[in-house]
């Protein structure tokens, strides 16, 4: 982590990573960046459907190869480089055949390392194989929840799912949440966990690094008028009232509310929820 001098407010608190060490100080491959048109929230009537989004620094899109699909072709990791659309680092890699593709770049690789997809290979960070054929207690990322549909989830900075049980046509993987959940065998993961760890020790250091990265201010419920916000009202700091908990601008409990559907298709999968921690 780098810490900086205080020469300003808004330095004197600022840690950030030390980007030299990890990345390559390449310029991002041009066939596989995407620019889009900025949406502030907005759905296509133009009416704001998520709040505090807009402005923010122009950025272009990478495209991230999930899939990884080209069996038994051995790949060399070329750059391993930073994506403003994702928290952890991103890896650019050449296979054997010419094609370059972005991958997500999992913790203790480097540039030169060779990397492969087969239905089973090396237990080593970067390759990528079916669930069926990792041991138990390996950590893996990037995981399909559908067969041949691309990984969906375990995507974040220093993150990793840990496979706890292969059982018949089901491995049972432990996610970052603590959930326990059965996955299909055929699915694919890749091995190792992700890069940028430290992504979580991170302080911006001042409000105006978020107006960068397209996040708008947020007015506190307590400080509007009660018209405006349940909270709102009351002479001075008020507390929110007879209320058994904090609500949403429109009325509805904030904390504590599960989200989850009653009846999922996805139900079957999850042996155990994840253990939720007690606010303090």
């Amino acid at each position: 982590m780098k810490h900086y001098n205080p020469t300003s407010s808004g330095q004197r608190a600022r840690i950030g990573i030390e980007y030299k060490k990890f990345l390559s100080g390449n310029k991002p491959e041009k066939s596989l960046l995407l620019s889009f048109k900025k949406q502030s929230g907005r759905n296509r009537k133009g009416r704001i459907t998520v709040r505090h989004q807009g402005g923010g620094h122009k950025k272009l899109f990478r495209i991230i190869d999930f899939n990884r699909n080209k069996f038994d072709i051995p790949a060399k990791i070329k750059t391993i480089e930073y994506d403003p659309n994702r928290t952890t680092f991103i890896a650019l890699v050449c296979y054997a055949d010419g094609e370059k593709k972005y991958i997500l770049a999992p913790q203790d690789t480097k540039v030169g390392d060779e990397i492969i997809t087969s239905e089973k290979t090396a237990l080593k960070p970067g390759n990528r194989m079916c669930l069926k054929n990792i041991p138990v207690g390996t950590f893996v990322h990037d995981i399909e929840l559908i067969p041949g549909q691309g990984g969906k989830i375990v995507h974040s900075a220093g993150s990793s799912a840990q496979v706890t049980a292969n059982e018949g046509r089901y491995a049972h993987l432990t996610m970052p949440s603590t959930e326990i959940r059965m996955i299909l065998a055929d699915c694919m993961a890749t091995i190792g966990t992700l890069s940028n760890p430290e992504h979580v020790f991170t302080n911006l250091g001042k409000a105006g690094r978020m107006r960068w990265k397209g996040v708008r201010p947020r007015v506190r419920g307590t400080a509007m008028n009660p018209v405006d916000h349940p909270h709102g009202g009351g002479e001075g700091r008020a507390p929110i009232g007879l209320r058994r908990g904090p609500k949403t601008p429109w009325g509805k409990q904030a904390f504590g509310v599960k989200t989850r559907k009653n009846k999922k298709y996805s139900d079957r999968f999850i042996l155990q929820t994840r253990i939720h921690k007690k606010r303090k």
